[in-house]
């Protein structure tokens, strides 16, 4: 099977590729826990995110924004404590604040999935990359979809965040033309 260059880096990578990334996401929860581990990624790998992922399960309450929504400083302090998750400060504020403005995005949209698909009219968009080094790293609509949610007040939202994000949620589907999961 071949697959997009990036992810033969080991075997957790290659199975993110294979069953998650670039397949399009309409569940909320899952586009939230997407959200914030994009996110957390700023500054590091994927492969970093991947191998703690299932730990910031745990100490985040299954990615719930209806729990997140109420962390505290006691509770931010307790997971600065926590050895497998990503362990910084603003990232860790930053959960409850984008929480709370998940939820005001789903009460003007009816859900976060809405306002995300909205974008693209409902429709993935499927590019053709053949190189890995022509796949870009942000491009107008994450710019568009970065301002708005930073004109809204979440956090970590920068364009190059909101362009991995549409990548991992399948709204844009990068995968390489020589890809068998595309």
């Amino acid at each position: 099977m071949s697959c997009c260059d990036w992810a033969i880096a080991n075997e957790q990578m290659k199975r993110y590729h294979d069953e998650e990334w670039g397949i399009p996401v309409y569940d909320d929860n899952k586009l939230f826990e997407l959200l914030i581990l994009e996110g957390m990624q700023a500054g590091l790998s994927w492969a970093t995110i991947l191998s703690k992922r299932e730990n910031m399960r745990q100490a985040f309450d299954q990615f719930n924004y209806n729990v997140i929504i109420d962390y505290k400083e006691d509770k931010i302090d307790a997971l600065m404590q926590n050895p497998g998750i990503i362990r910084n400060k603003l990232k860790l504020k930053s959960l409850a604040i984008n929480a709370k403005l998940f939820q005001d995005v789903q009460s003007e949209f009816g859900s976060f999935s809405n306002y995300i698909w909205s974008f693209v009219d409902n429709t993935p968009i499927t590019n053709q990359w053949e190189k890995i080094e022509d796949v870009p790293s942000s491009n107008s609509l994450s710019d568009i979809i970065s301002k708005d949610l930073k004109k809204r007040g979440f956090k970590f939202v920068g364009t190059t965040i909101i362009y991995s994000f549409l990548q991992a949620s399948g709204v844009i589907n990068d995968h390489m033309i020589y890809c068998d999961s595309k």
